[in-house]
């Protein structure tokens, strides 16, 4: 087994090689003046089991591009197997044609890893699960959840309501209800812009219950705090908000920092920002995506990464 980095997230790729006893291995990523991007692997890989770590966060196109190259360079080194690593795999929202002329872009970075030369696929959290469709290699996709419901049984000691922010994320409101003995209630939003969100009416009882708010991303935080809002006017007491991925841009900031979000949970997938006066509580997903990489090198089941023990409560 040889592991690898780009450059979006290597110290998650370190915590992971640490978590598996297993040693970073040493590739130069540079760029060209003009901003082309230079990758060299130095350490023989010749008939290795290849793993490489990137998540595709902003910049966006930069971390896809390398990752890409290091891809084809990992292969013209005559890798036995490459499995892309991608804890947060970027394009994931635009999995179908939902206007006139608009592209399906999951598919089209799905074609260009298998083009690239990618053998399999290990990624965490699809925010739509038909993306592994997309591929014509094989994709292990884990869930941050079994990570975030260690913290959240001990941080939500009151009555608590999971709350899915969006009528797609009802499945995940549901599991995460199952795993804390929690109801579940759903709040309708309509889009604006690409960064505006409005909430426009909640199914469910969250008067005097603590709620999680519960999503595999957020950028803008423009869902989390509008959904929060209309849970605050409908009674709710402390309100959490835990996310799969952080991808916070600069319009995230302030809009947290006011927000009557308590606290937000997430992961370290991808370099979370801080944001001054506002608790962010990062867990690490190294142990379950290094669990995954031995699985993986090991020809063993990477199905009971998903297993949840039964609550306590």
């Amino acid at each position: 087994m040889k592991i690898f980095s780009g450059s979006a997230n290597r110290e998650l790729a370190q915590r992971i090689c640490a978590a598996i006893g297993q040693p970073l291995g040493q590739a130069t990523i540079s760029s060209f003046p003009d901003g082309e991007t230079y990758v060299r692997i130095e350490e023989n890989i010749r008939g290795r089991d290849v793993f490489i770590i990137q998540p595709t966060s902003p910049p966006t196109n930069q971390h896809l591009m390398e990752l890409l190259i290091m891809v084809d360079a990992a292969r013209r080194a005559s890798a036995d197997r490459i499995t892309a690593v991608i804890p947060f795999f970027g394009y994931a929202r635009q999995d179908r044609k939902d206007q006139p002329r608009v592209p399906i872009t999951a598919k089209l970075v799905a074609n260009l890893l298998v083009a690239a030369g990618v053998h399999r696929v290990l990624t965490m959290d699809l925010h739509a699960q038909q993306v592994q469709g997309f591929f014509d290699i094989p994709v292990d996709h884990l869930y941050s959840m079994p990570v975030l419901i260690k913290y959240l049984r001990e941080r939500l000691t009151r009555k608590t309501v999971v709350v899915s922010p969006d009528l797609g994320g009802l499945k995940m409101a549901s599991a995460y209800g199952q795993a804390l003995n929690a109801n579940i209630a759903i709040v309708a939003k309509q889009r604006k812009t690409a960064t505006e969100t409005e909430a426009l009416y909640m199914i469910g009882e969250v008067e005097g219950c603590d709620v999680l708010l519960v999503d595999d991303l957020t950028e803008t935080a423009g869902t989390l705090t509008s959904a929060a809002r209309m849970l605050k006017n409908h009674g709710a007491l402390d309100i959490y908000a835990g996310v799969a991925h952080a991808v916070l841009v600069d319009l995230a900031i302030p809009r947290l920092q006011n927000s009557v979000i308590e606290e937000l949970i997430t992961t370290n997938s991808t370099p979370v920002r801080t944001v001054e006066g506002f608790k962010t509580t990062v867990l690490c997903v190294s142990e379950l995506l290094g669990e995954g990489i031995k699985r993986i090198h090991n020809d063993e089941s990477v199905s009971s990464l998903f297993k949840i023990e039964n609550s306590s409560k």
